[in-house]
C-alpha cells in the first residue's frame, strides 16, 4: 500500500494534489483503485483569520515495481535494481528512470523528500554512485560511467561547486595566494578541476587524504 497526505483549500483540491503524488510515486497507478480518506474539511476564515486547510489521505495498493522497459540493456536493469534495493532500504518510495547513452549510464530518482539519500554534502548519494559503479562496471566490461542522481541534486551541486569554483579563482588571482576549498569527494573535485582547466593563469590540485582530500585553486606561476 501507498499512502500520501495532500492538503488545500478545497477537499477537492486537496484530492487533486493527493493523486499527483501517488502518480509521480507510482507511474503505473490504477486511479480506479484510490481512496480518499477526508482528515480536515477546512475552513476559509474571515480576512485569514481562523484559515484552515483541508486535508485528506490518499491510499492506493501496489500491485509492484513497473516492468523494465523491453529494450533496457542488462546493464542498466542491473542499476535500477541496485537502486531499487538502496532506495526500499532506506523506507524511501521514489520513481527511478534509467537513461544509457554510449558514455553513461544514469539513474534518476524522483519521489518526495529525499534527502535522506542524498545525505549531507551528497555524501550518501555519492557513496551509492560508487558502489553502482563498482558492481556494474564488474558485470559489464563496456566500462560506462555509472551516475545516481535524485531529484535534480546533481545539477544544483554542480552549479554551485561551478560558482564556487570561479570565486576562489578570481581570489587567487588578485591576491596571488593558494586558496583551498572545503574538503569533498572525488567526484566534486572533478568538477572543479573541470571547471577551471581552461581558466588562465589558473591551476587545481588535489591535496589530504581521503575523506578530507580538497582543492587548491593558485594562480598560475
Amino acid at each position: 500500500m501507498t499512502t500520501v497526505e495532500a492538503t488545500g483549500e478545497t477537499i477537492s483540491e486537496a484530492k487533486w494534489k493527493a493523486l499527483r503524488e501517488l502518480e509521480r510515486l507510482e507511474p503505473s497507478l490504477d486511479k480506479s483503485a484510490v481512496r480518499f480518506q477526508v482528515l480536515e474539511e477546512g475552513r476559509r476564515g474571515l480576512l485569514g483569520v481562523g484559515y484552515a486547510p483541508a486535508r485528506v489521505v490518499a491510499t492506493a495498493e501496489v500491485t509492484g515495481p513497473p516492468p523494465s522497459p523491453p529494450d533496457e540493456s542488462a546493464a542498466a536493469a542491473q542499476l535500477r535494481d541496485l537502486v531499487a534495493h538502496v532506495t526500499a532500504s532506506f523506507g524511501l518510495r521514489c520513481r527511478i528512470d534509467v537513461e544509457e547513452t554510449d558514455d553513461a549510464l544514469t539513474a534518476v530518482c524522483d519521489g518526495g523528500d529525499l534527502g535522506l539519500l542524498i545525505g549531507r554534502h551528497g555524501q550518501t548519494i555519492d557513496a551509492v554512485q560508487t558502489l553502482a559503479n563498482a558492481i556494474v562496471r564488474q558485470a559489464d566490461d563496456r566500462r560506462k560511467q555509472v551516475i545516481v542522481d535524485a531529484a535534480g541534486y546533481r545539477d544544483r551541486r554542480r552549479r554551485t561547486l561551478e560558482a564556487l569554483a570561479v570565486r576562489s579563482a578570481e581570489e587567487a588571482l588578485r591576491t596571488l595566494e593558494p586558496v583551498a576549498l572545503e574538503p569533498m569527494s572525488s567526484v566534486e573535485r572533478r568538477v572543479v578541476h573541470e571547471r577551471l582547466k581552461e581558466v588562465a593563469g589558473v591551476e587545481t590540485s588535489s591535496e589530504g587524504d581521503e575523506p578530507n582530500r580538497y582543492v587548491v585553486v593558485s594562480a598560475s606561476r
